[in-house]
């Protein structure tokens, strides 16, 4: 998602109900990962606050005071599992150290639905557009889960559009997606199936060098 989802600063409650209902379950576990976001505590209560109205269960699952040292079995018991956003470059280091993408990547091949915002977005994919370096934008990796690259805050912060295409141009970073404030790509078994949209007249994108193909999210 380009920008939204579970937050209290712009509420989706209608994204968060959709996203809840991938579960397939009454009162579903969803699971937050607030490592890029530092597990700010604010985060997280704003977070568990949506989570609940949109009828799920918050399970935080914190890195820097964790529960325990089994973070891995606590997303293993989640139905389903939102990624905060924040400084993708640390989320990824972070996530290797503790083993959360060996355990991401068995919940998804049990079906369980991953999502996430920004640094939540970034991560899946081969690379990002990030200011996960200071004020500048640059590029970086992500999990590589997904082919290409992603671009959050696409229509919100005036930098994405034009940053971006100058990266592609100079081959700094692979053709990709971008994707606007409160809009979301949906991959079911690494394949684009289409985007939503929780609120306003936001779109998704195909980028690449010559091209910037909108994509018409449906309205959830």
């Amino acid at each position: 998602m380009g920008g939204g989802g579970f937050s209290a600063l712009n509420p989706t409650p209608n994204f968060d109900r959709w996203f809840v209902g991938l579960a397939g379950k009454d009162r579903p576990r969803l699971g937050y990962l607030p490592t890029a976001g530092g597990d700010d505590e604010t985060r997280i209560e704003a977070f568990s606050g949506c989570a609940e109205r949109a009828g799920a269960e918050p399970v935080p699952i914190r890195l820097f005071r964790p529960e325990s040292r089994d973070v891995g079995g606590l997303i293993a018991s989640c139905d389903a599992v939102w990624v905060g956003g924040g400084n993708t470059f640390n989320l990824i280091q972070l996530w290797r150290a503790w083993g959360v993408d060996w355990a991401l990547w068995h919940a998804m091949q049990r079906e369980v639905p991953l999502g996430g915002v920004s640094a939540g977005a970034n991560c899946w994919f081969e690379q990002c557009s990030t200011d996960s370096f200071g004020l500048q934008l640059d590029v970086t990796e992500g999990l590589g889960w997904l082919a290409g690259s992603f671009t959050p805050h696409y229509d919100s912060e005036e930098l994405r559009r034009p940053t971006l295409a100058g990266f592609l141009a100079e081959g700094r970073i692979n053709g990709g997606w971008a994707c606007d404030e409160g809009v979301a790509l949906v991959w079911e078994d690494e394949r684009l199936t289409g985007a939503v949209r929780a609120n306003g007249s936001g779109a998704a994108y195909r980028v690449d060098v010559g091209v910037h193909e909108r994509i018409e999210p449906s309205d959830v």
